[in-house]
């Protein structure tokens, strides 16, 4: 079961795709909503209805804004980030619609438990900085930490490229009132 759930996850959104005419060079994506169960509709004569997801939510642990600190990796600031309660540094990017996966990084996931068949909202082709093409899916994430900041139920993509780069995007960043960035410190600011 676990393995059909990673081919769905990676390798099935060319079944559903046809064209990229959503797509915009800043991370954009088309999204083709699907909801997964464990029996097919189609025995029940059913169809399959669109995956909801709540709206994103953020909870504050400690009081004030909080810090997070960069660190410079080839060029590009990462900030440390748990994903479903796995650490990973993500690249800080406002130009970024959603938060973005590659598919090696879901494969990890899964394989701890950390994401679910449940979590699959739709797939998705997505387009990025450099004109490239992706097939991938939209996924929601129980919980993303920064800080002592927690979002729940917040909208990320898996792009089945397994060399795509972990991106923090707005389907993140545009849940805090501010942001700022201290090049000086390597340090980020959200409030």
């Amino acid at each position: 079961m676990t393995r059909l759930f990673i081919a769905f996850l990676l390798l099935g959104s060319s079944v559903y795709l046809s064209g990229c005419s959503g797509c915009s060079r800043s991370g954009s994506h088309q999204t083709h909503r699907t909801r997964r169960s464990t029996t097919d509709s189609t025995k029940n004569g059913g169809s399959q209805a669109p995956a909801t997801v709540p709206k994103p939510t953020l909870t504050q642990i400690g009081s004030g804004p909080t810090e997070v600190a960069m660190e410079k990796e080839n060029g590009v600031y990462k900030v440390p980030v748990i994903v479903n309660g796995v650490s990973m540094k993500f690249i800080l990017d406002t130009g970024a619609s959603l938060i973005s996966i590659s598919a090696t990084e879901a494969e990890f996931m899964v394989k701890q438990g950390a994401l679910t068949e449940n979590d699959i909202i739709g797939q998705s082709k997505f387009q990025d900085a450099k004109g490239d093409i992706s097939p991938g899916s939209v996924i929601r994430l129980k919980s993303v930490q920064i800080g002592d900041r927690v979002l729940e139920n917040v909208t990320a993509n898996v792009v089945s490229n397994a060399k795509a780069p972990l991106l923090l995007g707005q389907s993140a960043l545009s849940q805090f009132g501010k942001i700022s960035v201290d090049y000086r410190r390597n340090m980020v600011t959200f409030d």
